[in-house]
């Protein structure tokens, strides 16, 4: 073989020892390397976190906002819509021809007009939950001081305000003079009642302001009663009034015109000078007279509009007995408190002697403990102060009374 030929061959050879070689030798060395690369790379990547930006924070979702609550309408921008009732209670008394209370009737045994039109009854109250503020007017004035039964009259109202009344219910006490006066403020029943029996019978003549005293006490149980309350007044009076506002001026000037009449009977002279003084005298009283009477007649519509006004149920006990009968102005004064009475739906009492007051007071405070408190929804339309007429019937029961007040008077809705 030539050498060019063996060097050849040979080199061939070596070559493929040499790559043979060399392939075993670099399959350690590649992994040994990539293993070492992959050994180096926490290194370099720690290198490189180290030079990063810090990561953002986690997510966190946004809160949703509180909402700014609106801001209130100025006086004027909108329109303000008010929901008024009327709820009405009429307090109805029913008796027999005895004059006893009846009780057991339903709501569908009343039929309750206003003003002409049928209204629904929504609910009969129980007396026994609704309290009483009562104002008890004791006229100490000469006219009644004078009948012989002072002392039975206060011992009679005592007795009534201790069995009438129950621990929330309270009782005024005014008297009728002059003025009017409140001696004793809404109190319990034993304060009242102790105070009833200090007071002093008029020793010398006193004026009498019976209407005015009326109207104070109305006026005293709307601002100082509850609303929520019964309203009552009782009267101990003969009803006679010589100097309330409307009355004094017109019962002086014919106080005055009587004098003259008589004065004139003893004019000295001739007969002709004293027949014609008193013809004079004469017609000028007689038409004081009947100015006084239309006075009275004013006063009385005045009372019972105040009572009306103030939702009060009003109760009289005449101490001049059925010789009221035999006296004009008497009769005048009896009849004005029987018209204060029906309008409010109480009653008018003559006891004939001091023996019947006891009874009297007895029936007044069985009818406040048995009436009926009829409720309904009056008109809410029907304008504020404007008189609105009530009528009350039992259908089914012609033989019974039914007293209820005649009407009321609708009060300003409360803000």
């Amino acid at each position: 073989m030539s050498p060019a030929i063996w060097r050849h061959e040979t080199g061939l050879e070596g070559a493929k020892m040499i790559l043979g070689v060399e392939k075993k030798l670099l399959r350690p060395a590649f992994l040994i390397g990539v293993l070492a690369l992959f050994l180096s790379v926490p290194a370099v990547l720690g290198q490189s976190v180290k030079d990063l930006p810090p990561p953002p924070p986690p997510w966190r979702p946004k809160p949703t906002p509180t909402p700014t609550p609106p801001k209130p309408p100025e006086a004027g921008d909108i329109d303000t819509i008010k929901i008024s009732s009327n709820l009405v209670m009429v307090p109805v008394s029913i008796t027999d021809q005895q004059g006893q209370a009846v009780q057991g009737l339903k709501v569908a045994d009343f039929r309750l007009e206003e003003e002409g039109k049928q209204q629904e009854i929504t609910a009969i109250g129980d007396p026994e939950q609704v309290p009483l503020a009562i104002a008890i007017l004791f006229d100490i004035s000469s006219s009644v001081g004078q009948k012989g039964f002072f002392v039975s009259q206060q011992n009679a109202a005592a007795a009534f305000l201790k069995q009438v009344m129950k621990p929330n219910d309270k009782a005024a006490i005014f008297t009728i003079t002059a003025t009017p006066n409140v001696i004793q403020p809404l109190s319990s029943s034993e304060a009242s009642a102790a105070k009833l029996l200090t007071i002093p019978p008029a020793v010398a003549h006193v004026p009498t302001a019976f209407y005015d005293t009326v109207i104070t006490a109305a006026k005293y149980l709307t601002d100082k009663a509850p609303s929520n309350y019964r309203r009552v007044i009782v009267v101990l009076s003969d009803g006679d009034d010589n100097f309330s506002d409307q009355i004094r001026d017109s019962a002086l000037a014919d106080f005055n015109a009587s004098l003259a009449a008589q004065d004139a009977k003893t004019v000295q002279g001739t007969p002709a000078a004293g027949a014609n003084a008193k013809q004079t005298a004469q017609p000028a009283r007689g038409q004081l007279r009947d100015i006084l009477q239309r006075r009275h007649q004013q006063a009385v519509v005045a009372v019972q509009k105040a009572v009306q006004q103030a939702d009060v149920i009003f109760y009289s006990v005449n101490p001049g007995g059925p010789s009221i009968k035999l006296n004009q102005i008497a009769m005048r004064a009896e009849r004005g408190m029987e018209a204060i009475a029906e309008a409010t739906g109480g009653t008018a009492f003559v006891p004939d002697a001091d023996v019947d007051l006891e009874r009297v007071f007895r029936q007044v405070a069985a009818e406040l403990r048995g009436q009926y408190l009829l409720q309904y929804y009056g008109d809410s339309q029907a304008p504020v102060g404007q008189f609105r007429k009530i009528q009350v019937a039992v259908p089914a029961r012609n033989d019974v009374r039914v007293r209820a007040r005649q009407g009321y008077y609708p009060k300003k809705p409360a803000n």
